[in-house]
């Protein structure tokens, strides 16, 4: 039973004890979970951080690897100088005095290479909770929608940890952060809302909260992303320039980086709102997820992605909002 007093994201991890926040589609993915990783810090979990990862897992040094694909990195493990998110925020946790910096990444593959690696983590930190973070909306696509956005890794995450055993973190939920960012890719959001809808109806969707910018979550994500700014000057992220925009109150096309400047953005208080649905209801309302459980790369992926595109019977039609 859930209350109004309580958003019932945190009513669901109140009796988990040891949580995984993971980011879902790779980048700076994992930032988006920061704010609910600090929240259940301060309640007495046990937060780790983790990250499907654009960098060459397999490439960095023998001593951070857990094993082949996953690596534990801290901050002075060694990589790319100039872009390493994972790194980034190990070093800004450690900067700002967390019991642990480490940041888990993951090696970029198929699900079934995946969910193993996912396996690894549940038995070494004994996790009763996994919840994967997207930086975006394109999670939520189904894949009958008019754009699917950039699905590839969000789809691989979403069906490795749907494909653990229903005792190994039993309690998995979905967290999307920076609702209208991808119309950039092609995402309706109109779609997203009619997805919403239907997993409230499932019984699936767990409600929505806003991450105030003078809560002590929202100043260190503020201060989190503009620390990625200065280590990622050359890339920095396009999603959490947007959302931190929009938790200080910035409105409509707000100039973030040289990346952006040619584009108009809409940045507005709604990207600073949390969207939870119970991670089991998203996948089995996915329309191709079962296609993918087999793959072994990222390409096997996609191109499983492509294919159910080119065989799927209709198409819903792109929709303007209508208010």
């Amino acid at each position: 039973m859930f209350s109004l007093s309580e958003p019932p994201l945190f009513t669901r991890l109140s009796s988990c004890e040891r949580v995984l926040v993971a980011g879902a589609g790779g980048g700076f993915d994992v930032y988006a979970g920061l704010p609910l990783a600090l929240a259940l810090e301060a309640a007495g979990k046990q937060v780790h951080l983790a990250n499907l990862s654009f960098v060459g897992v397999d490439r960095l040094p023998a001593r951070d690897m857990l094993r082949p694909g996953v690596a534990a990195v801290l901050p002075e493990t060694g990589g790319p100088g100039v872009y390493f998110p994972e790194r980034s925020l190990a070093r800004w946790r450690d900067a700002n005095g967390a019991a642990s910096p480490v940041v888990y990444a993951f090696q970029m593959t198929g699900v079934r290479p995946l969910a193993s690696m996912y396996r690894t983590l549940c038995t070494l930190l004994e996790l009763d909770a996994i919840v994967l973070v997207d930086g975006g909306t394109d999670i939520l696509m189904r894949g009958d929608e008019s754009g699917l956005g950039t699905p590839g890794e969000d789809m691989t995450s979403l069906a490795a940890v749907a494909s653990l055993p229903p005792d190994m973190a039993p309690t998995r939920l979905v967290v999307s952060l920076g609702f209208g960012i991808d119309a950039y890719h092609g995402v309706c959001h109109t779609h997203v809302l009619e997805n919403l809808a239907a997993l409230e109806r499932d019984g699936g969707y767990l409600g929505a909260l806003s991450i105030p910018r003078d809560s002590r979550e929202g100043t260190l994500y503020l201060d989190a992303v503009a620390h990625a700014e200065r280590e990622t000057e050359a890339h920095p992220s396009i999603v959490h320039g947007s959302v931190a925009a929009a938790i200080r109150g910035e409105f409509g096309n707000v100039a973030l980086s040289e990346r952006t400047r040619n584009s108009e953005l809409f940045v507005n208080p709604l990207m600073g709102v949390y969207f939870t649905v119970e991670l089991d209801a998203l996948a089995r309302r996915n329309l191709y997820l079962d296609r993918l459980r087999d793959t072994y790369t990222l390409w096997d992926v996609v191109a499983r992605i492509e294919g159910f595109r080119d065989e799927v019977p209709t198409i819903r039609p792109q929709k303007a909002y209508p208010h």
